[in-house]
């Protein structure tokens, strides 16, 4: 059964019906979903959808038109097509860090959604007779854990959304492999969980990262977590996302466009970008303040 067809209609009801669809026909990493005993899974659910246009061509178009707008003049072109407050994040989606000079921590790119889930097997008390014990168990459970797995369709200028599941001390992110995510092209990080490793991770500055209320998430993944799927639609931040969806994301927080929707509402937000940006440097003017890249002089 080909189960991508969701993202060729325009229809919002379409999209919430498609969620029903799609969990019929998947295919898994590693064979069928599900488990062996209680503790061994034997693959993460993964959905290839190709019911848009993801070409270079197609995605650097809409990373182009995207380029330095706002969530609020994006907002405003969601509005302009009656798609008003949808896709907007909770305000508790926070950058981990506001950079007010060169907007490091603002990012625009496609979806890769992940679905963690709370792990069955935890440490207990007396459960390893050493070090070298635990040390095994950690090993096994990272492998099992998969909780990398989705890194593998990583394209460059892709947005990684994460729904962590309630699983607050789950450190799915950190300071070393969201610099090799950004090796591969990832440039951003949207989870509404918590990040470990923020000192470094801010210091840095090389991923834009929003999590919930810029929470540390200080633990490592062995017994904590799992990824149950990836490119499957998610919820975070109280909002809908699909699998390739323009995930816009900045100081006023994380704004999700409809891939079907890109180009017209991008479109409309780039002319109010446009004319805020001439209005502001007539305000420059007046206030003989010297203007910056945040403005547009006319000739």
């Amino acid at each position: 059964m080909r189960v991508s067809v969701f993202l060729k209609t325009s229809s919002k009801c379409a999209r919430v019906i498609a969620l029903t669809v799609l969990l019929t026909g998947v295919s898994t990493i590693g064979g069928a979903a599900g488990n062996e005993g209680r503790t061994t899974p034997k693959g993460v659910r993964f959905l290839a959808n190709k019911s848009f246009d993801d070409s270079e061509a197609a995605r650097g178009q809409i990373l182009q038109l995207y380029k330095n707008l706002r969530v609020t003049d994006v907002l405003d072109g969601m509005d302009a097509i009656g798609l008003q407050d949808m896709g907007l994040m909770a305000n508790n989606i926070r950058p981990l860090w506001r950079d007010a000079d060169k907007f490091t921590h603002r990012t625009v790119g496609f979806a890769i959604t992940v679905r963690y889930v709370p792990t069955d097997v935890r440490v207990g008390q007396g459960s390893f007779a050493n070090l070298k014990e635990y040390q095994k168990f950690e090993g096994d459970e990272y492998r099992r854990s998969k909780f990398e797995k989705w890194t593998e369709v990583i394209k460059a200028g892709d947005v990684v959304v994460m729904d962590a599941k309630g699983v607050v001390e789950g450190g799915h992110t950190g300071s070393n492999n969201s610099l090799g995510w950004a090796a591969k092209g990832l440039v951003g990080v949207i989870t509404n969980g918590g990040v470990r490793d923020t000192d470094e991770i801010v210091k840095v500055q090389k991923i834009a990262v929003y999590c919930r209320d810029g929470y540390s998430a200080r633990g490592i993944v062995p017994g904590r977590l799992l990824c149950e799927s990836y490119n499957f639609p998610i919820v975070c931040g109280g909002a809908l996302v699909f699998p390739g969806d323009v995930i816009v994301a900045d100081g006023d927080g994380v704004l999700v466009v409809p891939r079907e929707h890109a180009l017209e509402v991008g479109r409309i937000a780039r002319d109010i970008n446009v004319g805020d940006e001439k209005g502001r440097a007539k305000r420059f003017k007046v206030l003989g303040m010297e203007p910056d890249e945040t403005v547009i002089i006319e000739e």
